[in-house]
């Protein structure tokens, strides 16, 4: 995995009053962050990777220790648990991630993405860390910029996508995961791709809906505790408000899910 470097200094965190059309104000207020250099993957973790890591470790993900995890299913066209699936087998039993290697790696929970994250010698980003890698120092809406979304840019809930919510003038040329960096032009400011859209993706911290109004100025990590952890970033069943780089959500660290990786980060 390439890393790319961040280096320190302020940045822009959170979202401003224009944008709570967009979603609830826990991602306000906006303000001021500084944190220290750090770097962070370029793309998400593939299935490919994390193929190696499993052959290299014999590590078994908790969505295999349970049997189950929750996926679309293609018929019904809902979402829920589905026995069978896990990232080996991402639709369930008769799937498989054959011609799906540079795809990222889904059904992974919190401690699965840590595992890997150790075993690559890094670590899950900070929920700070991941934004500032998204969006940069400017405060941008989306890490390419201010401008909507388009199919080149990211993979999001499209034309491609039969559910309902979905955005029908965008064609992104994916129904579910895309493989990771096809959407250069996507790019953050510091050349990170997929940080919109693709699949959610898990941060460090515990998951506080007031944390944004509280935290430190300085190199924030997180609440103490917390029941859920932090997820970043959207996924391919998301329409455009839920991709924007402030959007931010708590999921119960055991839960896997067909629309949520991670990417690792590396401290200076």
């Amino acid at each position: 995995m390439v890393l790319l470097y961040v280096p320190a200094g302020e940045f822009l965190m959170g979202s401003t009053d224009a944008d709570k059309k967009e979603l609830p104000a826990f991602e306000q207020p906006q303000h001021l962050v500084y944190l220290d250099a750090f770097w962070i993957d370029r793309t998400e973790v593939t299935n490919a990777m994390f193929a190696r890591f499993v052959t290299e470790t014999g590590y078994k993900t908790d969505a295999e220790n349970l049997g189950q995890s929750v996926a679309f299913n293609v018929t019904t066209k809902l979402l829920g648990q589905t026995k069978g699936a896990d990232w080996q087998h991402p639709r369930g039993p008769g799937s498989d991630i054959k011609g799906l290697e540079q795809h990222p790696v889904v059904h992974v929970s919190w401690d699965d993405a840590v595992a890997y994250c150790r075993w690559a010698r890094r670590r899950l980003p900070t929920e700070a860390e991941w934004e500032k890698a998204a969006r940069g120092m400017d405060g941008r809406k989306y890490p390419w910029g201010n401008r909507n979304v388009t199919g080149n840019l990211l993979n999001s809930a499209d034309r491609n996508l039969d559910m309902s919510g979905t955005d029908k003038g965008v064609d992104d040329g994916y129904q579910f995961t895309a493989p990771v960096g096809v959407y250069p032009a996507g790019a953050s400011p510091y050349g990170a791709l997929d940080m919109a859209g693709n699949v959610w993706e898990w941060v460090a911290d515990w998951y506080d809906e007031q944390y944004n109004a509280n935290s430190p100025a300085e190199n924030p990590p997180g609440p103490d505790s917390g029941n859920l952890r932090v997820v970043r970033g959207g996924s391919w069943i998301d329409s455009r408000r839920f991709v924007r780089a402030a959007v931010r959500d708590g999921r119960y660290p055991d839960i896997t899910l067909d629309w949520l990786g991670f990417r690792c980060a590396r401290s200076q």
